[in-house]
């Protein structure tokens, strides 16, 4: 653990220097100054704005777990813990294989102790107004929050009621000091920090913030609404999604988008359309996280047996995706470029979250008039019909359908599918054929927890920590 803290304690230049050279995409910052360490409010504002460092969600491995993400041959020989996943290999032994694979952890690791250094030392700065403090504090804890919610729903067992108090999770790490003690807690424990972090936040935030990397009360209740959701707490994550959309329920109009760039997305042979609209400007943000990297790049390929899990008519994967065949791998590439708010906080995943809550709460039209409020701004006119269940059950599966493509590549469709396994109306087993062998991942499979990497478990620093799974 110890790495972690002399990793990042040179991004929060507590004990080196502020140093943003690589990390000024959406703001340029100026540091402070070699071997100054950090006085004002905004010196410790001026971290949050550390893209690099503090707004990336590296999933990879759910990403693969998944199979929504076409890889190469290649690419998977020469990562075993990536073969070991993408083909479901419950032989393989991921522990001993994930001695590389490290980013997950100490990425949300480095977020969370740049926000621990925010609220142990903002109030003591110079240069703010107490209110100007509080509101820093609270994006502090609502991008920690966040961080924590990633971690427990890589590494760790999906929320149960039921167990939750009994499971580990991941370590609990309140300080930004280098020997600062902590606890590997329970899964239940961890929620209820999370929660408790972002109601402690909520008062001290604004309606807009600085920029998009800022929190504020979409982004903070927008995350609540995921978290409970997750609990299975559905009246109030039904609460916090509707509190979450006073404040933007703005929805971007992807048959448009592909009108106007239609003549090009459909020109055989060309695979390169218009900047992505999902950048730092996109009208459905709360706020803007990267995926693997913050450099301006495409979106990851596609499996051609993911593709027909799309509706018939889908503007948004018409628009992002187009087939191609380079050698002997066929699959769907990338066609626009840009920045992509994959690992952060969106109206649509609001809006899904409230569709599901209401079909949970036995609101079913309620639910399918909110699913098809996201859906006709996604199907092209020729191919929109209005959907309509006849349960909650087949509501909540056509919501999960919606939802599974829309945040595609993000870590809400492995959080999902990890919940849903439990319950046995929505468990479901993934298949596939790979090189004529027939595959199949179940529900209760070990696979669907992470392993910790091979650094954090054989250097725990002050604490301990234990595997949540056997391999």
């Amino acid at each position: 653990m110890k790495n972690i803290f002399s990793n990042t304690i040179k991004i929060s230049a507590l004990a080196v220097l502020m140093s943003f050279s690589s990390c000024k995409k959406f703001i340029d910052i100026l540091p402070v100054g070699d071997g100054q360490i950090p006085t004002t409010l905004a010196d410790y504002e001026a971290l949050i704005r550390d893209e690099y460092g503090n707004h990336r969600a590296v999933i990879t491995q759910a990403v693969l777990l998944l199979n929504d993400k076409f890889e190469t041959v290649a690419n998977l020989n020469y990562y075993p813990l990536d073969k070991a996943n993408y083909n479901w290999d419950e032989t393989a032994n991921r522990i001993a294989l994930n001695n590389s694979d490290e980013t997950t952890y100490y990425a949300n690791y480095s977020g969370i102790n740049t926000s621990n250094l925010i609220i142990e030392h903002a109030n003591e700065t110079t240069e703010g107004t107490p209110a100007q403090k509080a509101e820093l504090i609270g994006q502090a804890k609502v991008l920690r929050a966040l961080d924590y919610d990633m971690l427990v729903n890589y590494y760790a067992d999906t929320y149960e009621e039921a167990n939750a108090a009994t499971k580990l999770s991941v370590p609990l790490i309140l300080s930004a000091d280098i020997g600062a003690p902590y606890t590997q807690v329970s899964i239940k424990e961890l929620y209820d920090f999370i929660l408790k972090d972002i109601d402690e936040a909520i008062p001290a935030l604004g309606a807009t913030s600085a920029t998009v990397l800022h929190p504020n009360l979409g982004s903070a209740n927008a995350l609540k609404a995921r978290v409970l959701l997750q609990m299975g707490r559905y009246s109030e994550a039904l609460a916090a999604a509707n509190e979450a959309l006073k404040y933007n329920d703005k929805l971007f109009d992807w048959p448009a988008f592909y009108a106007t760039y239609k003549t090009q997305i459909e020109a055989p042979g060309i695979y390169t359309n218009a900047p992505t609209p999902m950048g730092f400007n996109y009208v459905e943000n709360y706020y803007f996280r990267h995926g693997t990297t913050s450099s301006p790049g495409r979106e990851s390929a596609i499996r051609t047996d993911r593709a027909p899990r799309f509706e018939q008519g889908d503007a948004k994967f018409a628009s992002r995706w187009k087939l191609r065949t380079v050698g002997a791998d066929t699959y769907f590439t990338s066609i626009t470029t840009g920045y992509f708010n994959v690992g952060g906080l969106t109206t649509t995943e609001v809006y899904l979250i409230k569709a599901e809550c209401q079909a949970r709460l036995n609101d079913v039209p309620g639910a399918m008039t909110t699913l098809n409020t996201v859906r006709a701004k996604r199907i092209f006119a020729a191919n929109y019909t209005p959907l309509s269940a006849a349960s909650t059950i087949d509501a909540v599966k056509l919501i999960q359908r919606t939802k599974g493509n829309e945040l595609i590549m993000s870590i809400v469709p492995f959080a999902d599918a990890r919940r849903l396994n439990k319950d046995p109306n929505y468990a479901t087993p993934l298949t596939k054929t790979e090189n004529g062998q027939a595959l199949t991942l179940s529900p209760n499979s070990h696979l669907w927890t992470m392993p910790f990497p091979m650094g954090a478990s054989k250097n725990p620093g002050n604490g301990t920590i234990k595997q949540n799974v056997d391999k």
